[in-house]
């Protein structure tokens, strides 16, 4: 018996921009647009007052969602190597005063702990950035006294990280230029680093050919396991498994690769308890139907350079009989471009290869944003692989076609 297919085929191009009525694709697209208008209201002085200001702490207070899951990414890549301690902060601590300077951000103008926040910063003296709606109570407490750096990009929600990952590491730069500045890429040329992704992750690119649709296969019809090598790449797997659940519906779970890696043993004990005689050797999904099993996948996120050394780590995974399997999710080395000067932006017509000759090795964050942006095309991928166009209607946003 000929098993049965999904409602869509990553491949069918048409099918998919039907299914995608709602903008997911494009919304999970916006990186590069969000870092841009980002590097726009920079370039506009709005960070003027931060430049020569050397502050004794930066502090971070974010609301719940992206702001917060951004807070915690700047903390773990960027804290360790810093010019001055970066707090990440529910509220304003006791001590800050005027030497500080305060980042507050969300996307709630009515959000009660925000509006403090701003308002007991301001009467304490520190320098106050509130990366959020510039409308409601929150416009009142700011008064014309803080920095606003408000959306400009309308997007989903769960697709909002990297816009407050840009205005993090804007601030970062502003107020450490001599140890921050070259641990943060440019905003301008990631914005452009961004979009060349965006392309090689587009509907018309196949699954051979784009990352996305190649991790959007990899974790259908899977148990979803996402992990990271380091502490920054961790928080992006965190990312993506809370990414998951709005985007498409999947439920996965993030953790440290340590805690992995000792779960390895009760993972194959686990998925192979369904089906004991189950052999995935010589199982046919075309022509003997899904798996009898709950197979589980581990999605290993790294900015790590050596990738000998990094896939080493997912030899432990490969004894489980096929039950248990994992993949390194990485910026492709093959496409990094070692040129210095800003690349230019990618015509639209450009092929796949042209688009992925943009990608430059700029570090750390600037490979971690690229994974952020690929693997929210995935669950966008995802969302639509089992969703005809007439169930894919009514979303909250309807940014157009990709």
């Amino acid at each position: 018996m000929i098993a049965g297919t999904p409602v869509l085929d990553l491949d069918d191009v048409a099918s998919l921009e039907a299914a995608d009525s709602g903008g997911t694709l494009r919304s999970a697209a916006s990186g590069g647009a969000q870092v841009r208008a980002t590097a726009a209201a920079v370039d506009e002085d709005v960070l003027a007052h931060l430049h020569d200001l050397r502050p004794r702490s930066l502090v971070l207070v974010s609301g719940t969602g992206r702001a917060e899951r951004a807070a915690a990414l700047l903390v773990a890549a960027l804290s360790d190597r810093a010019g001055l301690p970066i707090v990440p902060a529910t509220a304003i601590p006791q001590w800050v005063g005027p030497l500080d300077v305060v980042l507050v951000a969300g996307d709630d103008a009515g959000n009660p702990r925000l509006i403090e926040a701003v308002e007991r910063a301001l009467k304490r003296g520190a320098e106050v950035v509130v990366a959020a709606p510039d409308e409601g109570p929150l416009r009142a407490a700011a008064a014309g006294r803080a920095a606003m750096l408000p959306p400009r990009v309308r997007v989903l929600d769960h697709n909002r990280l990297l816009r407050y990952l840009a205005i993090g590491a804007a601030v970062l730069r502003a107020v450490d230029p001599a140890r921050i500045g070259p641990l943060v890429p440019d905003l301008n040329v990631l914005a452009d680093v961004l979009d060349a992704e965006a392309l090689r992750d587009g509907p018309q690119n196949e699954v051979f050919h784009n990352p996305a649709k190649t991790l959007a296969a990899r974790m259908q019809e899977r148990r979803i396991v996402l992990t990271g090598d380091s502490p920054a790449a961790t928080q992006v797997a965190a990312h993506a498994a809370e990414v998951l659940l709005p985007a498409a519906g999947r439920i996965a779970t993030a953790t440290d690769l340590t805690d992995v890696v000792a779960a390895n043993a009760r993972m194959i004990e686990s998925a192979g308890g369904a089906a004991p005689g189950f052999d995935p050797l010589f199982h046919d999904e075309q022509l003997d139907g899904p798996a009898p099993v709950e197979q589980v996948r581990v999605f290993v996120v790294s900015s790590d350079a050596d990738q000998v050394a990094a896939r080493r780590r997912l030899a432990v995974f490969g004894a489980g009989a096929g039950l248990v399997d994992a993949d390194l999710v990485t910026v492709d080395t093959e496409l990094m471009n070692t040129d210095t000067d800003v690349p230019r932006a990618v015509e639209p017509g450009a092929a796949p290869a042209d688009a992925g000759s943009l990608l430059r090795p700029g570090g750390a964050v600037e490979q971690l944003a690229v994974l952020i942006l690929r693997l929210e095309m995935a669950a966008a991928y995802l969302r639509l692989l089992d969703c005809p166009p007439a169930d894919d209607r009514g979303g909250r946003y309807d940014g157009g076609h990709y």
